[in-house]
């Protein structure tokens, strides 16, 4: 009997090396070869690929006939507002959250909704039907008309798909399927990789919308190899604090909309409720303004945010002081105080520093550099800002606020809000007045803290 042949697989690319290095030779990583075993008839399981009716013949570009893509609404509005419109017909999404974070019951509503008009096959590998029954039953959508299949076999799911014929179809999770073809055991880099490509050419072949929910690392990101999030259209990530009851679900790919777009979701004990207001959700509600706090007015794909920007400013107690960031770039932050003390002479050299951005939302944008300033110095000195000052810009290393990238948009979704004052880049000025707004203009660092405090 023929030994089976053993090969490593990097864990990042999902390439193969016929023996074990320190680096993957295909994407340079270290220590990232696993030992699996090889497939058999690799070209076999890609035939359908291959019998296309394009396959192999080279066509000019501007001869092929282009058409949009059908979309299928997922029944909520805050999903359909990052996959850009819906889930689209023979498309992929892989979806990722950490464990409890929600990912099977937004789905779950999911497919409810779209079960009134089309057939809908949802395929379990962690649960049970009943235990899939008795979270419905919670939900109040026991009576769905939702397809259940608790299936980890390849072949099994892929028969009950031709048979069945849903036109939406949800596995949960793609950690737990796998082939018989393959000797490594579930979840393994070989397993996820070989199903993975196996379940996306059913869609592109039948015009079913596909979902797979993949596990995340302790890093937060997608477990498996990292060609997972390569082979699918669109990748979104599902996340949010342990202790708070809202979600935030973003897309980092998608190949048939924008990037970058939020969703939020509020967890009730009737499952996820969209947010269609989340800026109230991120600043805090009415009181006396405490020092420490700048509202910003910040933009996540194709909305805009109000964000709270507290910062704490304290006496170092060690040698080295602290420079602690939840929620923004610290790389920024350093550069911010650099800035800070060198263009307006505010030193912070010797306390430590915390800045953090309320909600637990993530901003990336460097629009935030103005109010992580303003805050950081209404905690130095205990000052605080007016309560109905909304502020956006981005502070140069030379000490210049430079503009952002739809102001006008920023500015009145902060006169929607209630907020009457705004501080914000010169060249940010709006082709239209916003009523009821005072807008100050600023283009020096100097000139904004004397603006904010005067």
């Amino acid at each position: 009997m023929a030994r089976d042949k053993s090969v490593y697989f990097c864990n990042e690319c999902g390439g193969d090396s016929p023996k074990w290095q320190g680096q993957c030779p295909h994407c340079g990583a270290w220590n990232t070869l696993v030992e699996g075993r090889a497939a058999e008839s690799r070209g076999k399981r890609y035939a359908p690929l291959a019998g296309q009716p394009d396959a192999g013949r080279v066509v000019r570009l501007s001869s092929i006939e282009t058409r949009q893509a059908p979309r299928v609404g997922s029944g909520l509005d805050e999903l359909d507002r990052v996959l850009g419109g819906g889930f689209v017909e023979g498309g992929v999404v892989l979806l990722g959250g950490d464990p409890g974070i929600g990912k099977s019951t937004l789905l779950l509503q999911s497919l409810a909704a779209m079960g009134a008009t089309r057939p809908v096959l949802y395929v379990t590998g962690e649960e049970s039907p009943a235990q899939v029954a008795l979270r419905a039953e919670r939900l109040g959508l026991l009576n769905a008309p939702v397809d259940v299949l608790a299936e980890i076999r390849l072949d099994a799911v892929a028969t009950a798909i031709d048979r069945a014929k849903p036109q939406v179809v949800v596995v949960d999770s793609i950690q737990t399927v796998y082939s018989d073809a393959l000797q490594s055991a579930p979840g393994s880099v070989t397993q996820v990789r070989e199903c993975a490509a196996q379940l996306t050419l059913l869609p592109k072949d039948r015009g079913v919308a596909f979902v797979l929910v993949g596990h995340v690392t302790k890093e937060g990101a997608i477990a498996g190899p990292r060609v997972l999030e390569h082979i699918v259209d669109t990748v979104l990530y599902f996340e949010g604090e342990t202790h708070s009851s809202f979600r935030v679900i973003r897309a980092t790919k998608n190949r048939f909309g924008a990037v970058n777009e939020l969703g939020v979701f509020a967890m009730t004990d009737r499952g996820l409720r969209g947010v269609s207001n989340p800026s109230a959700l991120f600043v805090s509600g009415a009181g006396d303004p405490a020092p420490g706090s700048c509202v910003l007015a910040t933009l996540e794909g194709s909305r805009p945010l109000l964000v709270e920007i507290q910062a704490l400013v304290a006496p170092g107690v060690g040698a080295v002081p602290r420079r602690l960031s939840v929620g923004l770039d610290p790389q920024r932050l350093a550069m911010l105080l650099a800035a800070l003390q060198r263009h307006c002479g505010v030193a912070t050299g010797g306390d430590d520093v915390f800045v953090s951005a309320v909600g637990g939302v993530r901003i990336t944008e460097p629009a935030a550099d103005l109010a992580a300033v303003l805050a950081i110095l209404s905690s130095l000195k205990n000052r605080a800002l007016p309560r109905t000052l909304a502020v956006f810009g981005e502070v140069g290393l030379t000490g210049e606020i430079r503009p952002v990238q739809r102001g006008q948009e920023r500015l009145k979704e902060a006169a929607k809000m209630g907020y009457r004052r705004a501080l914000i880049p010169k060249l940010n000025k709006p082709k239209q007045s916003i009523d009821g707004m005072d807008i100050i203009y600023v283009s020096r660092l100097s000139e904004a803290l004397a603006a904010a405090f005067d």
